[in-house]
């Protein structure tokens, strides 16, 4: 994988030494993949340090995407890019998308139809002709490590078949985190 340098970094790397939640996306023009790592953001980096664990987005543009889209998301935590999709291509993450109108993220916010807008927008307003990967490539979440423990897989069959981040946090040993924008109601 490649950092917002474009330094090349070895894919083991990233969960070698602790616990890994490691999301792949579709890529950073896609508004479904662009509202999940805007709740990715809202996960405190204390929730993670504290379980040692690290959380890591993976998109599939050039490197040079990486910084913009943090910017855009407010995403302070890992990013990289596997431009030549080999690690998609290896986990087996498929292309194309099932047509299941029941699967819906609880992080995607836009319609399809306004968000398919703001992405077409955020592309003609870009560099010409630089979709920021496949638009047809699924994404996934793995958490990983340390070392070569892999201790859940789930592969996205469609824009909208992402893990709850919730469900993820939890699976990893992290606190959950409240996406809800109403304030919480503590009962004394």
């Amino acid at each position: 994988v490649l950092d917002a340098n474009g330094m090349c970094i070895p894919f083991k790397a990233l969960y070698a030494e602790r616990k890994a939640i490691v999301l792949f996306v579709r890529n950073f023009l896609c508004y479904t993949c662009k509202e999940y790592v805007e709740d990715l953001a809202k996960v405190p980096k204390a929730f993670l340090h504290e379980a040692n664990v690290s959380l890591i987005v993976i998109g599939q543009s050039s490197y040079h995407h990486i910084k913009p889209f943090c910017s855009l998301t407010g995403y302070t935590h890992e990013m990289y890019v596997d431009p030549q999709r080999e690690i998609y291509k290896t986990l087996g993450m498929k292309r194309g998308e099932d047509n299941n109108a029941s699967v819906q993220s609880p992080h995607v916010k836009s319609n399809m139809l306004l968000g398919s807008i703001r992405s077409m927008w955020r592309a003609m307003t870009g560099p010409a002709f630089d979709f920021q990967g496949d638009p047809a490539q699924q994404g996934g979440a793995l958490i990983l490590g340390p070392g070569n423990e892999v201790h859940f897989l789930h592969l996205d069959k469609s824009r909208l078949d992402h893990v709850p981040i919730n469900t993820i946090l939890q699976l990893a040993g992290v606190k959950p985190v409240n996406f809800s924008n109403k304030p919480q109601i503590i009962d004394i």
